[in-house]
């Protein structure tokens, strides 16, 4: 390399770096500002982060303290009650047929589904066994009132001849006593002969009261036992009387001290006659709780003078009971069932006070409440399972039972 060269050289190394002190400044500035921003903008988001997390908490600790509930005020449950239970429809009277003397049947004269009054004669039954005892029976009183009327001309003679002393006082008191034997005799032989002329009027079977014929349980030419051999008794007919109708209905304990014979009014609806109620009235109960059933046996008469309606017949009774002691309704989701008794929550100056009810009828959506409760009551809905007495809450809402939700 030439000298020229070297020099050249040297004095390009020689050279004095660039000035940069002027631009330096400048961006340090710059970005000392852009970290100044970052940190103040990571703050401000922190702050406002933490303000609104205190004020959440806050909130969560006033719920927590007082939370919302839902009430609602009891309903008074209606005055009487109308409860639907099932029924048997029976004749006023109903009387089995026998016959009193035995035989064989002669003939009948009304058939099943004939109406009957009082008196008329049934069925004939012919006995002849019957009449020639009772032809026996009055040929021997014929005889022994025969023996007494001798007796008395005997006895009247000889008292004649008493008065004369023409006979002896003894022969006079065996007069008087074949007298008084045979009257006797013709007292008995007279209550014989009406013995046998009842058994002769029995084979005439005559209706005991107005009535329908509801069986025939016999024929012409059938054996007729009175119940004089071992031989069950013949059962003629069957006789019911069916302008008054008795309905058996078993009435359920609970309800019993509404049942008032004479004034509790009851409705009869039959399945054969829809939409058409058939009023009608209890007359007596048994007074009795049955054991088995937990139910007292309750009569009702049930007019029928069309006979409109058949014995026999399944019927449903509407009882409209009264109710004894004043009863509320309230909302199913109400109750807490916990190990103590059935318990609502009241709500009393925004506390709540865990209250034991006394429920009567489930209603489904809706529960009788027989005891616990006041009208103005305020009954916390769907409640927590962490409710307590004393706990503070706040009421959100009010409603009554059967509003929408």
């Amino acid at each position: 390399m030439s000298d020229k060269a070297v020099k050249v050289a040297g004095n390009v190394a020689a050279a004095p770096p660039p000035d940069l002190h002027q631009k330096q400044p400048r961006g340090r500035r710059l970005g000392s500002a852009l970290v100044v921003a970052f940190f103040a903008v990571i703050l401000i988001f922190g702050i406002r982060s933490r303000t609104k997390a205190e004020a959440n908490l806050r909130a969560v600790a006033r719920q927590t303290a007082a939370p919302p509930v839902s009430v609602v005020q009891p309903k008074r449950a209606a005055p009487a009650e109308e409860i639907i239970l099932p029924g048997n429809v029976q004749p006023f009277i109903s009387s089995p047929i026998y016959a009193r003397t035995d035989g064989y049947l002669k003939k009948w004269y009304f058939d099943i589904g004939a109406h009957v009054k009082a008196g008329q004669l049934l069925a004939t039954i012919q006995a002849p066994e019957v009449d020639e005892q009772l032809a026996q029976a009055r040929s021997t009183l014929a005889t022994a009132q025969a023996n007494l009327q001798l007796a008395q001309i005997t006895m009247d003679r000889y008292q004649g001849l008493l008065k004369k002393h023409a006979v002896s006082q003894q022969d006079v008191d065996n007069a008087v006593g074949t007298y008084s034997a045979n009257k006797a005799i013709v007292d008995a032989d007279m209550a014989n002969v009406r013995h046998y002329e009842a058994l002769v009027s029995y084979e005439n079977v005559y209706v005991p009261f107005d009535g329908v014929v509801t069986a025939r349980n016999t024929d012409i030419g059938d054996l007729i036992n009175a119940g004089s051999s071992a031989m069950p008794r013949t059962d003629l007919f069957h006789i019911a009387q069916t302008k008054m109708l008795r309905v058996y209905v078993n009435v359920p304990e609970e309800y019993w001290r509404g049942i008032k014979p004479g004034e509790t009014a009851a409705d009869i609806v039959l399945a054969e006659f829809p939409g058409q109620k058939f009023p009608a009235k209890v007359v007596r109960t048994s007074e009795a709780i049955n054991g088995t059933t937990r139910t007292l046996l309750t009569e009702i008469d049930l007019p029928n003078p069309g006979n409109t309606l058949l014995s026999g017949s399944y019927a449903e009774v509407h009882l409209k009971v009264p109710a004894e002691n004043a009863t509320y309704l309230i909302p199913s989701n109400t109750l807490i069932f916990r190990s103590q008794h059935l318990q609502v929550g009241v709500v009393s100056d925004g506390k709540v006070a865990l209250t034991e009810i006394t429920p009567g009828h489930d209603l489904g959506n809706e529960i009788e409440v027989v005891a616990g409760l006041k009208a103005d009551d305020q009954v916390i809905v769907n409640p927590p399972d962490s409710l307590v007495s004393g706990q503070q809450v706040t009421v959100v809402e009010a409603s009554l039972p059967g509003d929408s939700r």
